[in-house]
């Protein structure tokens, strides 16, 4: 492997490190210093293959479109989670977050009449992490969880069946166990 191939694979390699969230290949190319999208992806694939191989609790997806993500595998999450500095999201925001997942869509108002006006602040936190999106519905917003979302914690991206998946479990434990920590 050339010198410039060993810094196109440790640009990618540390682009899907630092993420914490899928990429695509346009993404990777910009990581990689590249213009080649199918490079790219050749290289991530590469990656993939060796830290798949190599590596026990740590392992890179690769999702449609093509996208790729570096993480923990879900049964290692707990663990981590115990080292890990500074969670991603707080607890109550949590809370806001298994409510939209489980009724969404769900309109801001009736959200902050089941849970308190403090989610306001929490659907901020939840967008900035990319878990839900907003859209207008009449006066009030209307939220619903995004792929982002269903890709983190290992749920199904469609309604019906990430409700199905909900059901019967503590939400908050269920969605407090998979993903990054």
């Amino acid at each position: 492997m050339s010198e410039s191939e060993g810094r196109l694979v440790a640009r990618i390699e540390a682009a899907l490190y630092a993420a914490g969230r899928p990429l695509d290949a346009e993404q990777l190319a910009r990581a990689g210093g590249v213009t080649s999208q199918r490079k790219a992806t050749l290289v991530a694939r590469a990656i993939a293959r060796a830290v798949n191989d190599n590596l026990s609790a740590v392992e890179v997806v690769e999702y449609p479109g093509p996208r790729f993500a570096m993480q923990l595998k879900t049964e290692y999450t707990q663990l981590a989670r115990r080292f890990a500095t500074k969670p991603l999201l707080s607890k109550a925001a949590l809370r806001t977050l298994s409510y939209i997942a489980y009724f969404q869509p769900i309109a801001s108002g009736e959200l902050a009449l089941r849970r308190t006006s403090n989610i306001y602040a929490h659907l901020r936190e939840l967008e900035d992490v990319g878990f839900v999106r907003g859209e207008r519905g009449g006066r009030s917003k209307v939220y619903r969880t995004t792929s982002r979302f269903s890709e983190y914690f290992g749920l199904s991206p469609e309604a019906s069946l990430l409700k199905k998946q909900l059901e019967g479990k503590n939400l908050n434990a269920r969605l407090s166990g998979g993903g990054n920590p």
